[in-house]
């Protein structure tokens, strides 16, 4: 039996950059902030909103508390649901395709896994007609700690029934990488999001999920 777990922002689909639009729209809105960039948010990235709001915040030498931080997530998420719900998001390419074949395996089992909150994920996976519903299902609602610590993935293992080592991570972001290997699992990380530079702690890194297919999951899970 193999595990085979899948980030969502980054991922599934491009939802780095209307995360970015939302977080410079919060920032402007809530706290007169301007001139926050995309690049701002680097620090933050796979870590969940918090970690993502500070990152950039922090970049700018402004100091937020927890109360503000919290609202701001809040704030953050809504500009989020509000952006995808007019601009709809399609998923990478071979995101669908792996997951289908995937699914059609008896010997394969599937579970997204995400530090995203359930609404927010919840909203991407619908726009980008993924078949989640099928899957395991775990979020940063279903934590306390975010990667790198690797609880999100050591749940995702334990939902489907399987030990971490039997279990392959699709991630696009460093800290995702990290938390992975420290729940025991194999990582395949894809461009989406960064350079392949800075995903180079990973098992296996690709373009676009289009050039991996089951076999790269069995191949690599046997990998010592």
């Amino acid at each position: 039996m193999y595990g085979l777990l899948f980030d969502v922002d980054g991922v599934i689909a491009d939802t780095e950059a209307v995360n970015a639009r939302a977080s410079i729209q919060m920032f402007a809105d809530l706290f007169g902030l301007r001139g926050v960039c995309r690049a701002d948010f680097a620090a933050g990235l796979g870590r969940g909103a918090e970690a993502y709001v500070r990152a950039a915040a922090a970049v700018h030498g402004f100091e937020m508390t927890d109360e503000q931080v919290a609202r701001a997530s809040r704030v953050r998420q809504d500009y989020f649901l509000a952006i995808l719900r007019a601009e709809p998001l399609g998923p990478f390419p071979g995101v669908v395709e792996l997951m289908n074949a995937a699914l059609a395996r008896p010997d394969v089992r599937v579970a997204i896994a995400t530090s995203s909150t359930r609404e927010k994920s919840q909203a991407v996976l619908e726009s980008a007609a993924i078949p989640y519903r099928q899957m395991a299902y775990v979020t940063g609602s279903d934590v306390t700690r975010k990667k790198p610590h690797p609880e999100l993935f050591l749940t995702a293992a334990q939902r489907i029934e399987l030990p971490p080592q039997r279990c392959v991570v699709i991630e696009d972001a460093p800290d995702g990488v990290e938390a992975a290997h420290n729940a025991g699992c194999k990582c395949i990380a894809v461009t989406n999001s960064t350079t392949a530079e800075n995903l180079s702690r990973a098992d296996l890194i690709v373009n676009t999920l289009s050039e991996i297919d089951l076999k790269t999951i069995v191949r690599l899970t046997h990998r010592e």
